[in-house]
């Protein structure tokens, strides 16, 4: 996929000067861009496909669309990590399947909310975690689309890491979790209004796809060991899942000002 002008980007201007201005592409242009790349070069006819949730991800799921919609793509279900994946999936056309009957992926695509050295990752700043990770863990390949501002030395300072907990007995899962020796110096907050945003935004707690609580997990220092967090957060009685992605990532397509990079 090539670079092109921004979606919201205004109409060029008359000089030279101003013209090459307005084409640097906005941030949305550049998740289309990764989004599209995804799909171009890791999506094949005959394919289980896994789509992610998010702004970044909803192109992915735009593109394949657009290519099963013209015949460049055939022979595609997907499994989709939400309801509004799925609502959007549904309106494109894409045949979609569930894990009940499609155990086995061999692609799945999504973004991240932040990406260190060693490619692990947290997500769920959608509120979408645990269905995101029960289709990516899935798949033969997980690619991560980005742009460069979700990268980051080390996992936590930059974005709240999401604990997907049981409404029962929440308050004292959350004491839990804060109180892990992985977790110390954490500020946990509970996820207020919508589920789909970790910026509080209504009185009534939050609520998943899964009927479940989210806690955001605060963190001042970069998180030592994130494989060790994962573990001991999904070991505690009355949480469901966390957006730890440790050790999944195949590759990470990154959309920066100067193009698209891949690290694998």
């Amino acid at each position: 996929f090539s670079p092109s002008v921004g979606i919201n980007a205004r109409p060029a201007f008359a000089s030279r000067a101003s013209s090459a201005l307005s084409m640097a592409p906005s941030q949305d242009e550049l998740k289309k861009q990764v989004g599209y790349k995804s799909v171009d070069d890791y999506v094949k006819s005959g394919m289980v496909v896994g789509l992610g949730t998010g702004s970044t991800a909803y192109f992915a799921v735009e593109r394949l669309g657009q290519l099963l919609k013209d015949g460049t793509l055939e022979d595609i279900v997907a499994i989709p990590t939400s309801i509004r994946t799925k609502e959007q999936a549904e309106e494109l056309g894409i045949p979609l399947v569930t894990l009940d009957t499609h155990s086995k992926l061999d692609v799945a695509i999504d973004g991240a909310d932040e990406v260190d050295p060693a490619l692990n990752l947290v997500k769920g700043g959608g509120g979408a975690l645990l269905r995101e990770k029960m289709v990516e863990v899935c798949a033969d390949k997980f690619i991560v689309i980005v742009d460069e501002s979700k990268l980051c030395d080390g996992l936590g300072p930059g974005f709240p890491v999401p604990v997907e907990i049981t409404p029962f007995c929440h308050e004292h899962t959350m004491r839990t979790v804060a109180a892990l020796p992985s977790c110390e110096g954490c500020k946990p907050v509970l996820r207020m209004g919508s589920s789909s945003s970790n910026v509080n935004d209504g009185d009534e707690i939050a609520v998943t796809d899964n009927g479940n609580y989210i806690v955001d997990l605060h963190f001042e220092e970069s998180i030592k060991d994130s494989p060790k967090m994962a573990d001991e957060i999904k070991n505690t009685v009355g949480v469901v899942d966390h957006g730890l992605f440790c050790g999944m990532t195949t590759a990470v397509i990154i959309a920066g000002s100067d193009g698209i990079s891949v690290k694998e």
